[in-house]
């Protein structure tokens, strides 16, 4: 099936959240991706989703960031649970009607409430995980570990200040610019729509990273370098309710 036009995925984007049920801000985050194999992506993948290809190649990635200011609406935000840190690893899809998103493999995160929150509520694939960071003058340094997991995944990176916006038809807007999640839930696959504003984005330096969270997941780690790597200071986001595809 062939990937979704610019003109669908610009579409994506203007869509918009009439009635949010969260909104949330992500914050300093740093976007790892490797050229990954497509039939392998596609075999684990729900009946009614295909991988989203760019050029011909799909992709696999994982991000960690923080999640702050965290809340239903009509509730405002809560000290100690309303801010966490938070790791996904994803790959890249469509469904027949040729709406781009994004599929998660999986998402670790440190805050119980969420975790439970998503998993009923989005039916997400999200893990409990011990996980704590430091950002500072010099960076920002980020720690995972999944329970029942063994070994901690590290990334030690830098985000520019400078910023500029994905330019539609390019490699870094077919990456970050997803509007549009999926999520398999017990009354089959559902669609899930975020609003915020086209990322600004910056160049990132990795000192210190590692796949580990490609293995919990299954994967078999590469050895070269990320293929694409960019980061962003963040966006507020308006998160709608999933629906019927």
């Amino acid at each position: 099936m062939s990937s979704p036009t610019l003109d669908q995925r610009l579409a994506a984007r203007a869509f918009g959240v009439a009635s949010p049920v969260m909104f949330q801000r992500w914050s300093d985050l740093v976007f790892l991706h490797w050229r990954w194999d497509a039939d392998e992506l596609q075999r684990r993948l729900p009946p009614g989703l295909f991988i989203d290809r760019y050029e011909g190649g799909a992709w696999l990635g994982i991000v960690p960031f923080f999640m702050e200011r965290v809340r239903p609406r009509g509730l405002p935000p809560v000290p100690l649970l309303s801010w966490f840190e938070e790791l996904n690893v994803r790959t890249y899809v469509h469904d027949e009607r040729g709406v781009p998103g994004v599929w998660f493999f999986s998402l670790d995160c440190n805050q119980s409430l969420a975790v439970c929150v998503a998993r009923t509520l989005f039916g997400l694939p999200y893990f409990h995980a011990r996980m704590s960071a430091r950002r500072g003058a010099e960076g920002i340094y980020y720690k995972c570990r999944r329970r029942s997991e063994s070994g901690t995944s590290v990334f030690d990176y830098q985000l520019d200040l400078q910023t500029r916006r994905a330019e539609p038809g390019t490699l870094d807007f077919f990456l970050v610019e997803r509007y549009v999640l999926f999520a398999n839930t017990a009354r089959g696959l559902r669609i899930g729509r975020v609003q915020h504003v086209p990322y600004p984005l910056c160049t990132a330096t990795l000192t210190e990273y590692d796949q580990r969270s490609l293995i919990w997941d299954g994967f078999t780690p590469v050895t070269r370098a990320p293929d694409h790597l960019i980061g962003s200071r963040g966006v507020d986001v308006r998160i709608g309710a999933l629906a019927k595809l």
